[in-house]
């Protein structure tokens, strides 16, 4: 089993000391997102958690306390963008603070987990293609040799973050003009030894140096881990997605990073909401079970190929 903490909130920022503490006591419940009454509680012993993959824009907090996920593979995907506080108001500032923990990162866990996303890319009158340029070579300078690989990917303009980014009058780009933006991307990131892939795109960038990348990588975490997976590619995910099936621990609505372009959160006051109902003591985060919840284990196993622990016969 791949664990992904999360696609819908970010717990290195805000909540850490739950996810630690979960590990600590082997199991946590998920509430399933399309039916709130219906959790499943998701064994989390060493022996069936292959890897887990970390999402997010601030992981300052995890620093303190990454030892303590002792014998569980990680990897953390780190979104640090060139945006300002009116597109990402609750994240410290990227020169000052995001770059060096992306760096103090980098040297506890290895350049070769802590992926760089540059994600996701939209333009207006402020944030132009040559703006995007600029703030990418800066970071991308300032990372040489803490990460091996950057993902980018550009906005989707989903319907519950419409009404958010109406006031930014983000605008497409003729796809000559994004391949030739593409192409100058791949420049940069060559130039400081990056790869650089992109996160479930139709579009194929092939001809400006950019491949189809994989968020939940199950080449990287065979990597990690010195060993073969089994898993296959995760079917609720686009069909663009390259990822390779994972269960995810988060909640939707509990994010306060605030970023305008989130899919993750329908408005405000809900997520201060749920929020506010963090208990780090409880299995099931920014919540509590209810009468009508009803609870029941996930089969869960671990993806890595049996063969690869069976001795020969002639040995056995």
């Amino acid at each position: 089993m791949i664990l992904s903490v999360s696609r819908r909130t970010d717990i290195p920022n805000y909540y850490f000391d739950w996810f630690v503490r979960r590990m600590k006591e082997g199991f946590l419940y998920v509430r399933n997102p399309m039916n709130a009454h219906q959790i499943s509680r998701i064994d989390l012993s060493p022996e069936v958690v292959d890897c887990v993959v970390f999402w997010t824009k601030n992981p300052a907090g995890m620093l303190k306390r990454a030892e303590e996920l002792g014998r569980y593979p990680y990897y953390v995907q780190f979104t640090l963008t060139g945006y300002g506080k009116d597109v990402e108001p609750g994240l410290p500032h990227k020169r000052r603070e995001m770059i060096p923990v992306f760096q103090t990162l980098s040297r506890k866990a290895g350049n070769d987990r802590v992926i760089w996303r540059y994600d996701p890319i939209f333009f207006n009158p402020i944030y132009t293609p040559a703006y995007h340029l600029k703030a990418f070579e800066e970071i991308a300078h300032s990372l040489a040799g803490y990460t091996h690989r950057v993902v980018i990917s550009f906005l989707d303009l989903y319907a519950k973050i419409r009404h958010n980014m109406a006031e930014f009058s983000a605008q497409e780009l003729p796809d000559a003009d994004l391949l030739e933006f593409a192409q100058r991307l791949a420049a940069i990131a060559r130039r400081y030894e990056l790869r650089i892939e992109s996160c479930a795109e139709a579009i194929d960038l092939s001809a400006a140096g950019i491949g189809h990348g994989s968020c939940i990588d199950g080449k990287l975490i065979e990597e990690i881990i010195g060993c073969p997976l089994l898993a296959r590619k995760d079917k609720n995910q686009r069909k663009e997605c390259g990822c390779v099936e994972s269960i995810d621990v988060g909640c939707y609505n509990t994010c306060l990073n605030g970023c305008l372009y989130c899919y993750a959160n329908e408005k405000e006051s809900l997520v201060r909401q749920r929020a506010a109902l963090y208990d780090p003591a409880s299995p099931l985060l920014c919540g509590t079970v209810g009468t009508l919840d009803r609870v029941s284990d996930r089969r869960v196993r671990s993806w890595k190929d049996p063969q690869l622990f069976r001795l020969p016969e002639a040995a056995e």
